[in-house]
């Protein structure tokens, strides 16, 4: 895991940025006066701002971290003022987790604000806040979110450095069609079932099974997903709290290693995230216990609770995908598989256009585009090449898939990279050889897209580039071609390609 390929190191030091962040927030907390449970509050609402806030841009970075406090202190005030009153605490959090759901409608930002205002009401419940203690936690959130921004945004800025290609904007629909409106409707049913499974099973740590069904459906978006992310939740959990009776409670919440331990789970839960979400949930188990460590309150019940409470929260998750409103991982597979070639299409055409003189062009681009799509494509066909599936035929045929969009990935960056030469001519052969993959993605998506490459006559040229960008358009040709049968055929069906 640690030896995972980390491109410009951003991972690394997106990681150190987090630990740096993090632990100068609580150093201002504490040297302001606050008291522990508000310097809690402090470090997540620090945590969050740099992990969630993803926007394409500094700018954007910067003005979602603005408005974290706008979504995030009045959830935090209605959850203190409602901790003696169960029926309305609860009704407020569903209204709550609907609307930070629904708010995934747009974007990295409404994600970012959603998960904000969810994990400010938990806060509330794990630190068992009251409305006394509100102006404290104000200070604190206000402190930590003004520190963590000085080190994102002055002291250590990774995106000037290295600006991450823009997320692919959200499956699109109306009403119940859009993903987004389906998944606010399945995430409340299962934050509804968790909180009434989670009193059941302790009546002072029922939050962590609402918490577990939550994060479970977090950039989910079908019912295979979904399933697969709650069984990874549960696989991580269960290591970190054999983890946190090895290493956390023989600490008994020691301020000086108990402080190390939870900066090292800091590191651990923004260098895996991209990568594993199983480890990822393995450091933020190992930190709640280092945190109940130093509350005073960790004992090996404890642990064991919240791993009665996950699994109450990932039962309701599963039967929320499965009865409320279900999305088929075909269903949203097939709409990320055809933006995929769309975005294959638009790499070639600017490619073309590029070879064919148009300084314009940015085929670096679109092929990022490219990338980022496959960044989503890989996750909706996680559940059908996860060890568990049994039906090894859908198994083989989501690999083929995978495979064959690589195959378009590789050919694309190879593609982009031959166009960004300032050497390399125009060649008439491209002319050819764009037109046979526009007849690819006709027969994948029935049309043209919009942006068809159209050649200017000219005489043959014979530069290098020109040459191996033909081969990387026959590549492109072969794979689409290839393509073409799984495309609109759900992958559980019979195979349509000869045995």
């Amino acid at each position: 895991m640690f030896m995972a390929p980390d491109p410009g190191l951003v991972r690394l030091r997106t990681s150190l940025r987090a630990v740096l962040g993090i632990g100068l927030a609580v150093t201002v907390c504490q040297a302001a006066g606050l008291p522990l449970p508000a310097t809690v509050t402090g470090g997540l609402a620090a945590l969050l701002a740099l992990f969630t806030v993803a926007d394409p841009t500094v700018r954007g970075q910067a003005v979602t971290t603005v408005l974290l406090p706008v979504a995030g202190l009045p959830v935090l005030a209605v959850a203190a003022a409602l901790h003696g009153t169960a029926t309305a605490r609860d009704a407020a959090w569903l209204a709550v987790v609907f609307a930070g759901a629904y708010a995934r409608r747009w974007g990295p930002r409404g994600h970012a604000l959603g998960v904000f205002a969810f994990m400010m009401f938990f806060a509330a419940q794990f630190l068992r806040a009251v409305p006394q203690q509100i102006p404290q936690l104000y200070a604190a959130v206000a402190l930590s979110l003004a520190t963590a921004s000085a080190v994102r945004f002055g002291v250590w800025c990774v995106e000037r450095r290295t600006p991450p290609p823009a997320p692919p904007v959200p499956l699109t629909g109306r009403g119940l069609a859009r993903p987004t409106t389906r998944q606010a409707c399945q995430v409340t049913a299962a934050c509804a079932f968790a909180i009434v499974a989670g009193e059941t099973v302790s009546h002072d740590r029922w939050y962590w099974a609402v918490g577990a069904a939550w994060w479970i459906f977090v950039n989910t978006a079908s019912r295979g997903e979904t399933l697969v992310r709650g069984l990874r939740r549960l696989v991580g959990t269960v290591a970190g709290i054999v983890a946190g009776l090895l290493i956390a409670l023989p600490l008994h919440g020691a301020p000086a290693p108990t402080t190390v331990l939870i900066a090292a789970s800091v590191f651990g839960i923004f260098y895996t995230a991209a990568l594993s979400y199983s480890w990822m949930m393995f450091f933020v188990t190992v930190m709640a216990g280092l945190l109940y460590g130093l509350l005073g309150v960790l004992r090996p019940g404890l642990l064991g609770l919240r791993l009665a409470e996950t699994g109450a929260g990932a039962l309701g998750a599963a039967l929320a995908v499965a009865l409320v409103l279900p999305v088929t991982t075909h269903a949203v597979t097939d709409q990320w598989v055809r933006r995929a070639v769309r975005a294959v299409h638009g790499c070639t055409a600017a490619s073309a256009r590029r070879l064919a003189g148009d300084a314009e062009a940015d085929p670096a681009a679109r092929a990022a585009e490219l990338e980022a799509l496959l960044g989503r494509v890989r996750p909706s066909l996680a559940p059908l090449v996860h060890p568990l599936n049994p039906l090894r035929g859908r198994k083989a045929r989501a690999r083929h898939v995978l495979a064959l969009l690589d195959e378009c990935a590789l050919r694309a960056r190879g593609l982009a990279a031959v166009a960004a030469d300032p050497d390399a001519s125009h060649d008439a052969r491209l002319t050819a050889a764009c037109r046979r993959v526009e007849t690819a993605v006709e027969a994948l998506l029935g049309a043209v897209p919009e942006d068809a490459f159209t050649a200017h006559a000219g005489a043959p040229g014979r530069h290098p580039g020109a040459e191996r960008a033909l081969g990387h358009l026959h590549g492109l040709e072969q794979a689409l071609v290839s393509l073409a049968p799984h495309l609109g055929t759900p992958l559980g069906g019979p195979s349509p390609l000869p045995a």
